[in-house]
Formats: C-alpha cells, structure tokens, sequence
C-alpha cells in the first residue's frame, strides 16, 4: 500500500537496502526480515518468531532509524542491552539503554538526549518500563514503537516464564494507537497463541521462520563420564568458544575445575557467584580471552558472541525450548557449529524432582504445573529417540522437515550404535531386579551385575544368586546408563522419594519371557565423523592470516572496552583470510563492514593484511 508519507514496495526496498549496508554492512537480508520491517515501519503489531541467530534484533533496530523515530526495546537482561547497545554504536546507530548499572549523571545524561531526541532505540528492562514515572518519560516522548524481546516469557506454556512480563498488557492502555511488536526465538503455536493474547496484540502479522539451523551439527550421546566426554568434545574445538552447560551450580563449578585438571582453560558461571566475578567471566568469553564457560542457563541470554563453535549439555535442559535456545547460540554467524548432549534417564528424575520441590515451595496453579511436566516429557521424547535431531525438532516447533536425511546430526552420520545382543543384557538386567527382590535401587543392582565385592552385597548374599557378575566385562557407568535406558523406555519402573527402587512390570515380564525385543544404543559410541559442511566453509580461507586477523580483533577490541565480535564477527574474518583486500575500495565489499566500520576499522584492517603478505613473500 502506497499513499502520502508511504514509499512504494521498491521505494522501500531501496531504503531498508541502503540503511543495512550503510549501518552494518549487510548486501541481502535474511528470510522473513524485510516481511517484520516492514510492520515495524507501518507500525502494525506484529510476533515475529526466529532462531537464535536468526537476525530478529535488525527487524526492530531498522524501523526507527529509517522513520527517524525513537522505539523501545523492551529486554531482560541488562548484559544483553549493554553489548547490543555497544554494537549499535559501533555501527554509527544512537542507541541507549537505561539501566541499574547506570550512574544517576548517566541516566540523567541519557534521559536529556531522548528529550532532545537524539536516539532511535531506547532499551529497558520490564520492571522499569512498568515504573509510574519511568512511563510518564515515555508518554511525553512520543514513542513510535514497542518491541518485546524474549517474548514468550510472558506465557504460562513457555519455558522460562516470567511474572513481570505480564504486565506489559499495559502498554495497550497506556499508549494507545502504539505499535506493539513481540520478538522470540522459540515458541510453540500454543505459546505463539498466548504471547499475542497476553499481549493483547491487535491483529498482528505474525511471522514464523524455519526454526531448522542447518549450519548445527546435533548430538546426543549416552552419558558416562561427563568430564571426561565433555574434555573430548571440547578438544575438537581447540582455541574456539564454547559454552557448557549444566543443571546445578555445584556441577559447574566441579566440571570447570575437572576441565581446568585436563589442561582445557574453563571457568564456571552461575547465578550464585557475586555479580563482580560473574562479570569478569562474561567480559572475558566476550573479549576472547577466555574460550570455555561451564554455566547454569543464568548464562547465555545476554551473550551475544556470533562465533561461539560448539555447545555442550553436561545434564539434559529442562525443556525443548531451552535447548533450541542454548544450542542456537552456537554459529550465529551462519558457519558451522557441534552441539552435544550428554544424557541419562537420571536427568528426568532430576528435573521431576525440581518441578515437585518447586511447586512446593511457591504453589503453583494446576495449569502451570501440568504444562512443567509436559514440557519435560518432550524434552525426554527427544533424548531417547533414534530419528533425524533436525526432523524432530522442527516437528515439535510446528513445521514440516522435508529432506530425506540432514548430513547433521549422529543419526543421519551414523554414529549412533546399538548394543550387541540387546534383549539378551536386558534380560540379564531384568533378571537381576528380580533375584534382589525388586527391593533395591539402581546403584545396588549395578553392583549385584558387576560382581562387586561391596558390603552391601554380601551382607544380602546377593554374591550368591544367579546373576551375580553377569555384566563384570562392562564398566559400572556403562552399566549404570543401560539400566537408565529400561527405565526410560518403560520396561522398568522407578520409585519415588528418597530412596528410590527399581521395579519389575508387565512390559519387563515380556522381555524376560521373550516376548518383546529391546534395542539398547551403546553408551561407548564409536568415532565422530565430520561433516561437509565443516570442510566446504574454510575452503579458500587462509588459516594463518585469519589467525593474526583474530589476534588483531582481539586488540582492538580490548584498547575499545568493548566485546570482540562488536569489531568483526567470524564469518567477516574468514571473508577477509578469502579475499584478502588490500584496499579500503575492495573491503567495502565484505560482508559486515558497513560505512562506519570501514572508515574506522579498514586502514588498520587492510594494513595487517599488506603486512602478513609481504612478511609472506619475503
């Protein structure tokens, strides 16, 4: 549509073309982007759910400069607005964020600029937006746009609801005629459904992307040993970011010093550490001067380093939301990424029993307690089973997965092995409950099979039944994860409480009888076999310089206070290590570099690169 004050389809492309390129360096947009600028520009509300990495911030960042309005960003963290923010600038975009960190003369300095308008983007948390006198500063600002980041916190049926964000409802009624544009990442179509309705959207266009990440390459390995997998994984990315993730603050401080023990440098992060230090660790993985973080999910929402390489799930996340979420902030510069998940049944014992202590401690109504477990029964669904991980994650997002195989994951690799002979070491596990008396826990019938000389084991006389040393050539973790297998897929049954049992049913009768076949996958998985992808996207990159550019990256960066991916991302380095551009005229065509970053960062960029060649020639 087209009328006074509105360009024209190719007006429009015109402008959001050159605004991109001049700000941030970008020649094409990504799908759905243009489809969400353009609702911010005819300010109609809108939900507009990307993948991490996906390119959702442009889509509320572009409007306001091109309207040379202001907007508000409406974020949860105060990290998160401060390097967004620190990115912006670097791009020549006004930007600001009001926040606690803030000085009063800085907030005072900040509130003076908007009054003046001298900013396009204006980010706060939820709880200050909902202040009286924080919304009077705004009424009497003449906002042109709201944009709500992580938008399914607001919804009972998300995976990380927030009670603040309800309120926001409000905005409805307090800015009238207002634009209200809601912005996640992972969002089910029930979520989707409750984000617009919470919000009160006002027929919104709502725009859904592929959640699929081709560029991730997913694993989900039986877990044994968890530091020493973890330590495995991590050699395959030596020198790389990767981010660890864990269920408790007590594992992440025990794998980071495990890790730190096998000569990997790794430090832990979680919400119980004093926020000095949590600070110096997310200003070291985002000045690249520390490559491994060990966290809880406290960590990563505010990091926004484009080159993280691999994520690793010590423990299973709670729900498929939060893993979509923590994985995809791997390769968010659009190369390729591992991210691996070490599993065991004990993880959803672990979370049930969270859930439970939780909904004890605040009660909960019944819908929000109902939608906790279900959200965890996906979660396991995608541990245990065998098909295609990109399949199966776009089909719990509501979308289609049309290739036959992804070439990305240890399904479609062929990695994943099954055990030998299954049915027959289920019988043997099987059996084993049953000689016991089904009146012992797992830990127990693990070492009634090994063979273990333990007191327990012979106080009982358990040394002298049938089953005794039945599994003594398998290591008591390997043993340990096949019994959490039954129990996963239902042939065995676990008690509650403390002390929990294991417990023979029906489905177990069958197996002992030969009834049902079982296929166990062996927790001792064979070698990793890489992909394509990993090959094709260094091809015609020269390593050597694109090293020396990171080491420069890393420099600038630390003289400039600010996070190294501000500077150049990745995929911008590897461009340069391709092209190798002498000059500011051939530079300007790399992804990346717009007119700012050029002029400020091409001479010293372009001169390395003259550098490295002649030391090369001579």
């Amino acid at each position: 549509m087209t009328g006074p004050g509105v360009s024209s389809p190719s007006q429009l492309d015109a402008r959001i073309h050159d605004a991109i390129r001049r700000c941030w360096g970008f020649e094409t947009l990504r799908p759905l982007q243009r489809e969400a600028i353009e609702a911010g520009l005819s300010q109609t509300d809108s939900l507009v759910v990307m993948p991490t990495g996906g390119g959702k911030s442009l889509c509320y960042q572009v409007p306001p400069l091109l309207a040379q309005r202001l907007d508000v960003v409406v974020s949860p963290l105060i990290s998160l607005m401060k390097d967004q923010v620190d990115g912006l600038r670097a791009c020549g975009y006004p930007a600001a964020a009001i926040h606690s960190h803030l000085t009063s003369s800085e907030r005072h300095a900040i509130t003076q600029g908007l009054r003046r308008g001298e900013y396009r983007l204006l980010l706060v948390s939820p709880e200050r937006l909902m202040k009286g006198e924080f919304l009077e500063l705004l009424e009497a600002l003449d906002i042109g746009a709201f944009a709500v980041d992580e938008a399914h916190c607001i919804s009972h049926w998300g995976h990380d609801f927030r009670p603040e964000y309800r309120r926001l409802a409000m905005l409805k009624e307090r800015f009238p005629g207002t634009s209200v544009h809601a912005f996640t990442a992972t969002a089910t179509p029930r979520v989707r459904n409750d984000i617009i309705e919470q919000l009160r959207l006002d027929d919104p266009n709502v725009l859904v992307g592929v959640f699929d990440r081709p560029n991730l390459v997913y694993r989900v390995l039986p877990r044994t040993n968890a530091p020493l997998q973890v330590a495995d994984v991590l050699r395959r990315h030596r020198n790389e970011a990767a981010i660890v993730y864990c269920m408790t603050r007590v594992q992440t401080e025990k794998l980071a010093a495990s890790l730190t023990g096998q000569g990997i440098k790794a430090e832990a992060y979680h919400a119980g550490m004093e926020a000095a230090a949590r600070g110096r660790t997310q200003d070291a993985f985002a000045s690249e001067s520390l490559d491994v973080v060990v966290a809880t999910v406290a960590f990563g929402m505010g990091i926004d380093r484009s080159n993280v390489r691999c994520v690793v799930h010590a423990t299973m996340p709670q729900s498929v939301e939060h893993y979509q979420q923590e994985t995809g902030r791997a390769g968010r510069d659009g190369l390729e990424a591992e991210c691996v998940l070490l599993y065991s049944g004990e993880d959803v014992f672990r979370w049930r029993s969270i859930i439970e202590r939780n909904d004890d401690d605040e009660p909960t109504d019944e819908h929000i307690r109902t939608a906790r477990r279900e959200i965890l029964w996906h979660m396991q669904n995608l541990c245990r089973g065998l098909e295609c991980r990109h399949r199966a994650l776009s089909r719990y997002f509501g979308q289609p997965y049309e290739r036959d195989g992804c070439d990305a994951c240890d399904v479609c690799l062929g990695e994943v092995q099954g055990m030998p002979d299954s049915t027959v070491t289920a019988q043997k596990i099987l059996s084993c409950i049953a000689r016991v008396g089904q009146s012992f826990g797992i830990g127990h019938v693990v070492r009634v099979l090994r063979g273990a000389s333990a007191e327990q084991v012979t106080r009982w006389e358990h040394d002298r039944v049938s089953t005794f040393g039945l599994l003594r050539d398998m290591s008591d973790r390997k043993v340990t994860n096949l019994v959490y297998q039954l129990v996963d897929h239902g042939l065995l049954e676990r008690t509650e409480g403390d002390r929990p049992l294991v417990r023979l049913n029906q489905r177990s009768i069958e197996v002992l009888r030969g009834e049902r076949q079982v296929q166990l996958v062996d927790p001792e998985q064979g070698s990793v076999r890489k992909t394509r992808a990993a090959t094709e996207s260094w091809e015609g990159v020269d390593r050597e310089l694109f090293e020396r550019l990171r080491a420069l990256r890393r420099r600038l960066a630390g003289e400039r206070g600010v996070p190294a991916y501000v500077i150049f991302g990745d995929a911008t380095l590897r461009e340069l290590a391709h092209l190798r551009p002498t000059t500011l005229e051939v530079m300007a065509d790399v992804r990346g570099v717009g007119s700012k970053k050029l002029a400020d960062l091409g001479p010293v960029f372009t001169e390395a690169i003259r550098s490295f060649l002649a030391g090369r020639d001579t």
